[in-house]
């Protein structure tokens, strides 16, 4: 039996696809993944996150970032798009970049059903090898529902699962408490 042995992309044709295509992709050690599309319903809870974010670390240190700021993993060759992205002190570009930067404090995702099983498996892999990573918050476009993986003091991670519209999203790196009924605003399920 035959099996079909993906092409290895390197870095640099990566960079090249980016920069002509009107659909974002994803790399991952030499793989090229295209990024899903979005929903209305995830669009405007990606829009209610940044909002909130951007009121509260007005004259902070801390910067938010929309998904077109691409993220850089150091331990491995990989680029990822997450939803929202929080920076504590100054950015920190990819090999001077405009749009790839090296050190997030906290990468949020809102999962879908076509992309929580990458959201949970191998780009959670990818992200916790960042150094500068705190907190990656997944946020259920489907539900009331967010999960916070945060890095401790022992240098492990521990998940803490949030339930519910009244329920509140501890921030830890920006000492920020957002209600979940902020982030679901005019969401219907």
């Amino acid at each position: 039996m035959a099996y079909l042995v993906p092409k290895y992309v390197s870095p640099e044709e990566y960079f090249a696809l980016e920069v002509n295509s009107r659909e974002k992709h994803e790399y991952f050690n030499g793989e090229v993944v295209a990024m899903a599309g979005n929903t209305e319903k995830h669009n405007l809870i990606v829009s209610n996150l940044i909002g909130e974010l951007h009121g509260f670390l007005k004259n902070n240190p801390c910067r938010v970032y929309p998904s077109d700021l691409r993220i850089a993993t150091s331990l491995f060759e990989s680029y990822m798009y997450p939803d929202v992205t929080i920076v504590c002190g100054e950015t920190e570009l990819k090999d001077d970049r405009f749009d790839t930067i090296t050190n997030p404090s906290v990468v949020i995702e809102v999962m879908s059903k076509s992309t929580e099983q990458n959201d949970r498996g191998y780009k959670y892999f990818y992200y916790q090898k960042i150094p500068s990573l705190k907190e990656y918050i997944l946020i259920d476009s489907n539900s009331y529902h967010a999960e916070i993986i945060r890095l401790e003091e022992d240098r492990s991670w521990k998940i803490t699962e949030i339930d519910g519209i009244n329920e509140v999203l501890p921030i830890n790196s920006i000492d920020m408490l957002l209600p979940l009924k902020d982030i679901y605003d005019r969401v219907s399920f």
